[in-house]
């Protein structure tokens, strides 16, 4: 095969490996077989990568048993500065990293700088998380023995990434394993392997040994993915994607009672009181909502918006909308990339449709761009009624659904209409109103005149059927980890 490479990317695409890497080494799959990987912004093959067999992926379990005691036995400061080093080797290569997300995801390239110093991030943060794994020492209350509670690693953990943020979610899982003393088989996304292996290679520039870290591709994911979950020597998961696959993979996990981190489907409301800074609010809807293109479980996926402030709010918002630059994501004018893939395309389209059969009103976009790549133009919905499917599912796109309400109950209501639990947005003057509307809203995550909440050291995750488990901060690393109680005398 001949990959179609963009001229605008600076950087050889032969150089970034292709192959599973297992064991600290690189090699094709068992069954030879490949998988294509495309560029979104014009449609075409642009490489290809192994595809993984069952056998293949029990080799890279037992690969990270094997590294497993003598990676957990490395001292907490050794794992610290490797992780250290990971995050330099990132920073150092941010241009080409940027780049490779972009060319196989869509995103615009900002939103692709901006990817890349998250997940790097994610590196230095728990480097410095990985020395303070502290235990605990108390007397039992009836003064018999003391407690004695130590945090140790929980041991091979297999990790299931998505397409949207192809580095991110992956460094968010490995970080925190790597800090705890875990070892890893991550499988990323069909969709966006290269930056994965790219990633791979890096980490074992930084001096991660081998067999630490493991990463396969594989077009049989079901099938592989269950294999490893029923392998005794895997004992944790953490999966971040649909809601629909991750409660499969929790029927899995459950036969042989595996640790889940689950980091599922979201429908994020943003809500905006007639008392918002306007301009606060527009700012906070264009990052919400667009970061990404929109394609993040974090994206506003419902607007509700009181009905003083609905005008201003809606002609406001439609003006930023209409005024981004559609474009190939590796392009530096470009300000909304395409969609990952015909699929989302298309998918996408049936929603607006509905919407506006259902009586929605659209403000500007709509309509699919007639044009190579999966373009699809930064849209605006307004007057969305309750039933309409773009009201219920996860949108994962450049498309604003706007709703009215009257009332703080009324709206709070309708927030929390829905199985999803990750992330609400509330744009109020009034701080009162702003934390008891917090409180009461059914979410992991409340963006509080703020369109953006993540942070590597805040913990990440969801209620409902949004997710099990945290994300970041200190709660990252216990997710890696299993709490031993150890009575004693002295």
């Amino acid at each position: 095969m001949t990959p179609t490479i963009t001229s605008q990317i600076s950087f050889d695409l032969k150089q970034v490996p292709t192959d599973l890497y297992i064991a600290g080494k690189w090699r094709p799959g068992a069954s030879a077989r490949r998988i294509d990987v495309l560029d979104p912004s014009t449609g075409l093959v642009i490489s290809d990568v192994a595809d993984a067999t069952v056998e293949d992926a029990l080799d890279a379990v037992q690969a990270a048993y094997d590294a497993g005691p003598a990676w957990a036995e490395t001292p907490p400061r050794k794992r610290s500065e490797i992780l250290r080093r990971c995050f330099e080797l990132m920073v150092e290569r941010k241009d080409m990293l940027a780049e490779l997300i972009s060319l196989e995801n869509g995103k615009a390239l900002s939103d692709a700088y901006g990817e890349v110093t998250y997940a790097a991030e994610f590196f230095r943060w728990f480097s410095e998380e990985a020395v303070r794994l502290n235990g605990e020492i108390s007397t039992a209350p009836s003064g018999a023995n003391k407690i004695v509670v130590q945090h140790q690693p929980i041991g091979v953990a297999v990790l299931v990434t998505p397409w949207n943020f192809p580095a991110a979610m992956a460094t968010r899982k490995i970080a925190p394993a790597l800090a705890a003393g875990c070892t890893c088989v991550l499988k990323p996304a069909t969709e966006t392997p290269l930056t994965a292996y790219a990633l791979a290679a890096l980490y074992a520039e930084a001096g991660v040994p081998d067999g630490v870290v493991n990463v396969i591709t594989t077009e049989r994911s079901g099938a592989v993915v269950s294999k490893m979950l029923h392998d005794p020597r895997v004992r944790k998961l953490s999966f971040t994607g649909s809601t629909e696959v991750g409660r499969k993979l929790l029927h899995e996990a459950a036969d042989t009672v595996i640790s889940c981190s689950m980091e599922l489907g979201g429908n994020a409301p943003f809500i905006v009181f007639d008392d918002a800074d306007l301009d606060a609010a527009i700012e906070g809807a264009m990052v919400a909502k667009m970061r990404n293109g929109g394609e993040a479980c974090t994206a506003a996926n419902r607007f509700y918006v009181q009905t003083g402030i609905v005008e201003a709010f809606s002609q406001k918002l439609t003006e930023r909308m209409a005024a981004l630059t559609v474009g190939a994501g590796y392009s530096k004018s470009t300000q909304c990339g395409p969609v990952i893939n015909r699929k989302a395309l298309d998918r996408i389209g049936g929603l607006v449709t509905d919407a506006t059969e259902r009586g929605g009103k659209v403000l500007t976009g709509g309509t699919a761009l007639d044009q190579d790549g999966f373009y699809f133009p930064p849209t605006v919905i307004r007057d969305v009624p309750a039933d309409a499917a773009i009201a219920n599912e996860e949108i994962f796109g450049p498309i604003a659904a706007l709703s009215t309400f009257e009332s703080e109950d009324e709206v709070i209501a309708a927030a929390n209409n829905t199985e999803y639990g990750l992330i609400a947005y509330v744009f109020t003057r009034d701080l009162g109103r702003g934390l008891r509307v917090s409180e009461r809203l059914e979410a992991g995550m409340i963006g509080l005149n703020r369109g953006l909440a993540s942070d590597p050291a805040a913990p990440f995750g969801g209620v409902k059927q949004s997710g099990l488990g945290r994300e970041g901060a200190h709660h990252g690393i216990l997710e890696f980890c299993e709490t031993k109680y150890i009575a004693v005398t002295w």
